[in-house]
């Protein structure tokens, strides 16, 4: 208790944080929410959306406005528990053009003892008309508006507990995992620890990625692959590469081990959903080949998602990165892509902006910061190897392994989709594992991880860090955690 002297209560009240003054923002409003009454947001997902807000603890609510620039209007929510406090903050990432405060991971982030914070980024909506005629509002949507959010948070729980939180944490996936890495790089001391989840952080080439992977489905339609194809190809995919591991369990455990080549579906009469015509054959070879060196393609494994991609119709996200950033031009047909050009285009005119690629993280590491990274093997969005290649690329510059270990560590995770979901154990706690590696200085040798499947756990794995993988130890339940061992792969 000592440690956290904040637990014992607020130093002022809720209404007295909305007199606060702030660098460049104003507290729009503080005020004090009970427990459960906080009115779930509109367009809540699911039957059961509400639940987790009717759970909450008691909290002050705060809403404040950042103006950084003279165009900019972020909006950020910061919530306060008022008893409980963890003496410590942690804030949410967001999703594609972001556009709103995160509630659902506020939620999540308060009930396990959190003051948490979110940041609309700067802009009202998920799309991107934000962008044209406004380039300060695109600064503060790629990094600006995340560091803006976490100084003006800090002060608003030093001002409400009296002190500052003792550890700071981010937290966010796709989006939010760019976020977690534009934080680590380019402002490494505003948090303790990160967690970048899926991060979408190379935009130029994965954006550009994502577009090629329409523009080959779409340019000659005799190759396209309905979705009523996909569970030929992914029971084909495990046909030959689930046992690869020594178990046999519905999951690809490490799919760069697997040499899939979807000619084996090639109907040998007339078409059938069973089987691909050789241009679909073609076209999933490029699905999981990408676009030569400049970027990783999907995975083996992944193929159930495949409409996110080569789907009826493109990512709008990627189209629209490269109509409104890239090109400046919202009537760019995305059939006309060429990546050896327009990727290139692509680096050079919002490659520093909008990037986080920078693979020094001294700065991070000197204090202390700890990143932890996961990406889901079975990502049909976010190619998995994405993650792969940045953890290489920090290891090649920051020294090796043994010099990253302490401070970064990469868990992939077998059969898992965009940020969760899957057929595989996608269910974990990668904020309690940092937590454990910031405070008391353990780092993840493995975290747990569980399938879940209508509300009952059926299955448990480690998660190891990368390279290594659940390898079985060869007796006992092929369910339980306790008869794996991380492993590196041969």
């Amino acid at each position: 208790m000592a440690f956290f002297p904040a637990l014992l209560g607020a130093a002022i009240s809720c209404q007295s944080v909305a007199s606060l003054a702030l660098r460049n923002a104003a507290v729009t409003s503080a005020t004090t929410v009970e427990a459960g009454a906080f009115p779930p947001p509109p367009g809540g997902r699911g039957p059961n959306a509400g639940a987790v807000y009717k759970a909450l603890p008691a909290f002050c609510r705060v809403a404040a406005t950042l103006r950084p620039s003279s165009d900019s209007d972020i909006k950020i929510e910061v919530w306060l528990p008022i008893a409980g406090w963890n003496g410590k903050l942690q804030s949410v990432g967001n999703g594609a053009w972001a556009g709103t405060i995160g509630y659902p991971a506020l939620a999540t982030a308060l009930a396990a003892g959190y003051a948490a914070a979110s940041t609309d980024t700067g802009h009202e909506g998920n799309k991107p008309d934000f962008i044209p005629g406004h380039p300060e509002k695109v600064v503060d949507f790629a990094y600006r508006s995340v560091h803006e959010m976490t100084v003006a948070s800090k002060a608003i729980v030093a001002a409400y507990y009296g002190e500052g939180p003792h550890y700071s944490y981010w937290n966010g996936c796709s989006t939010g995992g760019r976020q977690a890495l534009a934080e680590a790089q380019r402002f490494p001391a505003d948090y303790d620890g990160i967690v970048a989840g899926a991060p979408a952080n190379y935009v130029t080439r994965l954006q550009g990625s994502q577009v090629w992977t329409a523009a080959v489905t779409h340019k000659d339609e005799a190759g396209y692959i309905p979705p009523a194809k996909y569970p030929a190809i992914h029971k084909a995919a495990l046909d030959q590469c689930d046992a690869l591991d020594g178990v046999k369990d519905g999951v690809i455990e490490d799919p760069v081990r697997c040499k899939f080549d979807p000619k084996v579906l090639e109907c040998k009469g007339e078409d059938r959903p069973t089987c691909l015509t050789a241009p679909q054959v073609e076209l999933a070879r490029k699905i999981y080949a990408g676009p030569g060196s400049r970027f990783p393609g999907l995975e083996p494994g992944s193929e159930m998602g495949w409409a996110t991609l080569a789907g009826p119709k493109p990512m709008d996200l990627a189209v629209e990165t490269y109509k409104f950033l890239v090109f400046q031009d919202p009537q760019w047909d995305y059939l006309t892509l060429n990546p050896s050009v327009d990727f290139d285009r692509a680096d050079q005119t919002i490659g520093s902006m909008m990037n986080s690629i920078d693979p020094n993280l001294k700065p991070l590491f000197a204090h202390r910061g700890k990143l932890l990274q996961y990406h889901g093997w079975a990502d049909p969005g976010i190619p998995p190897g994405s993650s792969v290649n940045y953890y290489k690329s920090v290891l090649e510059r920051m020294g090796g392994k043994a010099k990253v270990d302490d401070s970064y560590r990469l868990f992939m995770v077998p059969g898992m989709g965009h940020c969760g979901g899957g057929d595989g154990t996608s269910t974990f706690d990668m904020v309690s594992a940092l937590d454990e590696w910031v405070v008391q200085s353990k780092a993840p040798d493995q975290i747990a991880a569980s399938r879940v499947v209508n509300g009952a756990v059926i299955r448990t794995r480690p998660l190891c860090p990368y390279p290594h993988v659940a390898t079985y130890k060869g007796s006992g339940s092929t369910d339980d955690t306790a008869n794996f061992s991380c492993k590196v792969s041969k």
